[in-house]
């Protein structure tokens, strides 16, 4: 793009600082022939044309780019050829002084969806496309034919990819990437492409994520991150699809910030002022767009015992994700050297560009005519490209065309490009999965809820149990004290009327003896015998009157005594109504520790069967050896003797038909002979003795005793001479549970074990191995002491060389001994131990803590995210954290972690660092 040159008018079509000398053209625009419609069929109806013809089948012929040729495609996909526009660019002022009387080398059919190229003056050649558009077709109109199905397709789960390819100066970067910033209707499909999808997705549960990167002389480079300058293409030995981990990710949130990130990569892509264009692209400029969005379902509703439906009985379901991407790609134009004046590093740029130009080129022909052999690895651009042609992807090409008669032979080579390109078969895959991870947190988060809810009610539980023993105890002790006041009155007031009855008795018995003395001085004696008889049966009803008095006293005090013991019965039920709740309580407390012992003992059994299965592998083989050893009466020495019970312990019981356990071998044969068998001659016999150790060393107890006895050296020594697997394997784990001391760590690495677990590590195969020789490592690491010194001998190194088996139990240990060796140094930073980098980073270990931060292993995943939360406490490790990509990932933990205790570390760390606090607010950043 030069003196052909701004194309689409003086406009060169560039956004960023160091380009606005010639930004200021941009307003001749629409003096210079504006894109505006030329016809008067409206852009909807042009792209609904588009669209329908897009869903036409053809026969599959082609595999993708790289793919095994005419491979079946997977039944699941929807067959889509690519569609291809072209696109005139207008004159601008140079050709329109130099050709002024030349008419145009092409001539536009725009309602039949044909161009006719001319030869001569009288000989021209038609050829038909997907849509044709003229020098006044509109930025809009062009989106919404070209673009706009590819994103709806993205926005469906779909891979999707617009490109436009055409010689230099012909308007690609205006199509693509113009930013519109004047003049809104001169957006190009990259602003407009990511409107549409912020509009139709929602920013509370989807997520769109953006990468910005250039094909530079065969180098890929991070327009985000300049300093990103040499990215490796990563691609899935299954599947066969390209990625890119060492790019930078950004997750957009509005269209402004869409728009500073589109701003900031055009400010670091090459351009250069060549003959044709002032502002010519000297890079492959690729758009990536990732966007996730959920499936939203109705969770199923388990009905009750009753029928009715509860909503609290929801199952549990995965979320489903659908992941499309969107590649726009802005080719940088294809151009001949003599007519583009190009020479020194700007030649050797035109070279690169032409050289990935035409294996992309190559590729296309061979898709177009079934070619047993693609080419795809003759370039990077076709390596980054092998989904859109060929592919899963719905592909949409878009070749850019200038008017002008000198540039026939290039019109002539882009037009061919786009024909053979239209050939070409897609086939559709949707790109939907479930979201475990997602169904992972909820079910931790409502695990976490349920122990909650659980604890709280068993604590309102005891606390009820509490109050009701307290109000029991109150209520009879009130009842106590109200019944013994009861008693105590009930007993004064019978006792009180008892006595003055009493009284009254005896004052009356006195009354009538002095009036019967009165009466017989008085009577006559003639009258004393019938007076006296007369009073003596006065006397004898009054006695009588006394004793049914006295009866019913006692009648009354019997009554009380009836209701004293019925009060006593009453207390003594509530007293055993409290004993009873008491009991209750303590039947429920002794439930819960019975279950707690249960679990306990169910744990320790779990144990003991997990060091038994080693020992349960081998005792088929062995008893079947010793049923056919028929003469084996035969006289042996004591060795013998005891190799045969290390190989097989359970036959020494075998008489009384009970096996006999590895402890009750160690007690029957003693250590030192057990470890004397590991240097035995008999291969056999040192795999068993090896177990055994390790069975041994798996307790505790047993450990110190090991080490005494010479065990550590002679397991080291056996991964030193050994070249079986099995025995470095077994070795390796009775060493694991050994340097799970720290005394036992300190003799580990001053006998050199550090070295024979790295020489281990490089030449084991089997995932087993490399995890117990990763476990024994990532115990050293938590070593405040050994740092240097396993740094020295290899350990951080070792740790980094097992990634490579990609077994999801040898990456968890790799992760646990890097977040061991992390927290060890930020306590030693924080005490002013240490000063400097990170061991870590000195040593590689950063790229892959980024790559694996996010890990679908939740083991892996934690112990990364502490590993960098610890590195990002030392602030001289802050540069390298930001180059890396960790800042970004630190964010992302600070935000999305499922563990409320990392994600406070993350904030707390980025809060603690001046110089993430500084980029986060470069990038205009919350956290």
């Amino acid at each position: 793009m030069a003196a052909a040159g701004a194309a689409f008018g003086s406009n060169t079509y560039r956004n960023g600082a160091h380009r606005s000398s010639v930004k200021a053209d941009g307003k001749n625009l629409a003096a210079n022939q504006s894109f505006k419609s030329s016809s008067s069929a409206s852009s909807s109806s042009a792209s609904s044309s588009f669209k329908s013809r897009s869903l036409q089948f053809r026969k599959s012929s082609p595999a993708a780019l790289g793919g095994a040729n005419g491979a079946a495609k997977d039944g699941g996909g929807v067959p889509g050829r690519v569609r291809v526009a072209v696109r005139l660019r207008p004159r601008n002022a140079e050709e329109l002084a130099a050709d002024a009387d030349f008419a145009d080398c092409v001539e536009l059919q725009p309602e039949l969806k044909r161009l006719k190229l001319r030869k001569n003056n009288w000989d021209t050649d038609t050829y038909a496309f997907d849509e044709v558009f003229t020098e006044f077709a509109s930025q809009k109109r062009v989106y919404e034919v070209v673009a706009k199905p590819v994103v709806e397709s993205v926005l469906e789960g779909y891979n999707g990819t617009v490109m436009a390819y055409g010689q230099t100066g012909t308007g690609k970067t205006y199509t693509l990437g113009k930013l519109g910033e004047e003049d809104t209707a001169a957006r190009g499909i990259m602003v407009r492409a990511m409107e549409d999808i912020l509009g139709d997705i929602s920013l509370e549960a989807d997520s769109v994520s953006v990468s910005y990167l250039q094909l530079y002389m065969e180098t890929i480079q991070d327009l985000l991150d300049p300093s990103n300058d040499n990215i490796s293409i990563v691609e899935d030995p299954k599947t066969g699809d390209v990625s890119l981990p060492g790019a930078t990710l950004v997750e957009v949130r509005d269209q402004q910030n869409f728009l500073e990130l589109l701003r900031l990569g055009e400010a670091h892509r090459f351009a250069a002022n060549t003959k044709l264009n002032t502002e010519s692209s000297r890079s492959h400029a690729i758009l990536m767009v990732n966007v996730k969005r959920y499936v939203k379902e109705k969770d199923p509703v388990l009905p009750m015992e009753n029928g009715s439906n509860s909503h609290s009985a929801k199952t549990f379901k995965a979320p489903i994700i659908r992941k499309g991407k969107l590649v726009v790609v802005d080719l940088a134009g294809s151009e001949r050297i003599d007519k583009s004046g190009s020479e020194g590093h700007t030649l050797e740029e035109a070279k690169s560009i032409n050289l990935s130009l035409s294996a992309l080129g190559k590729c296309i022909n061979a898709l177009a005519e079934n070619s047993a052999h693609v080419p795809v690895r003759d370039s990077k651009l076709t390596r980054l490209l092998r989904d859109s042609f060929g592919g899963t992807a719905r592909t949409s090409l878009v070749i850019t065309i200038g008017p002008s008669p000198r540039h026939r032979g290039e019109t002539m080579s882009t037009i061919m490009f786009g024909q053979r390109a239209m050939k070409v078969e897609n086939m559709l895959k949707l790109k939907e999965e479930f979201d475990y991870k997602s169904l992972s947190r909820r079910l931790e988060l409502q695990l976490d809820k349920l122990i909650a809810e659980h604890e709280r009610q068993q604590k309102a539980f005891d606390d009820e149990i509490e109050r009701i023993h307290a109000e029991s105890e109150m209520r009879i002790a009130e009842t106590d004290g109200k019944y013994a006041d009861a008693l105590e009155k009930e007993r004064i007031k019978y006792q009180k009327e008892y006595m003055e009855s009493i009284k009254k008795i005896e004052e009356q018995l006195v009354g009538d003896q002095q009036k019967h003395d009165n009466d017989s001085a008085t009577v006559s004696h003639n009258d004393y015998y019938s007076n006296g008889e007369v009073s003596s049966i006065s006397a004898l009803d009054e006695v009588a009157d006394l004793k049914k008095l006295l009866e019913k006293e006692t009648i009354l005090k019997k009554a009380a005594e009836e209701e004293l013991t019925n009060h006593k019965r009453q207390l003594y039920q509530s007293k055993l109504m409290e004993a009873s709740a008491t009991s209750e309580i303590l039947k429920l407390r002794k439930l819960l520790e019975d279950e707690s012992r249960q679990k306990q003992k169910l744990e320790g059994e779990i144990a003991i069967m997990q060091s038994q299965l080693l020992q349960l592998s081998f005792d088929a083989d062995e008893r079947r050896r010793q049923l056919d050893r028929t003469g084996s009466g035969n006289d042996s020495n004591d060795l013998d003797c005891l190799t045969a019970q290390v190989k097989n312990p359970q036959l020494s019981d075998s008489e009384n038909g009970e096996k006999a356990s590895v402890a009750k071998l160690f007690e029957q044969v003693g250590l030192h002979k057990i470890l004397s068998l590991l240097e035995a001659d008999d291969a056999d016999v040192r795999i068993h003795a090896v177990k055994v150790v390790a069975n041994l060393a798996a307790e505790e107890a047993n450990q110190q005793k090991i080490v005494e006895a010479g065990g550590l050296m002679s397991l080291l020594n056996l991964l030193r001479s050994s070249d079986d697997e099995t025995i470095h394997r077994v070795a390796a784990g009775a060493i694991a549970n050994l340097a799970m001391n720290e005394t036992n760590q300190e003799l580990i690495m001053a006998q050199g074990g550090i070295r024979l677990l790295s020489t281990t590590a490089a030449n084991a195969g089997d995932p087993q191995t490399l995890r117990m020789v990763a476990g024994a490592i990532a115990n050293l690491c938590g070593n405040d002491k050994l740092q240097t010194v396993l740094r020295s001998e290899g350990g951080i190194k070792a740790l980094l060389g097992m990634v490579r088996c990609g077994h999801p139990d040898v990456l968890a240990q790799v992760a646990r001994g890097i977040a061991n060796f992390a927290k060890c140094e930020s306590r030693a930073s924080a005490q002013g131990a240490k000063t400097g980098r990170s061991l870590l980073i000195e040593d590689g270990a950063l790229p892959w803590i980024v790559q694996n931060a996010n890990n679908e292993a939740s083991a892996i995943r934690r112990h990364i995210e502490l590993a960098l939360c610890h590195l990002a406490q030392h602030e001289v490790n802050a540069k390298d954290m930001i180059s890396g990509g960790a800042l970004w990932e630190l964010v992302r933990i600070s935000r999305d972690c499922s563990r409320e205790d990392i994600r406070t570390l993350a904030r707390r760390s980025l809060a603690s660092s001046s110089t993430f606090k500084a980029e986060l607010r470069r990038l205009r950043m919350d956290y």
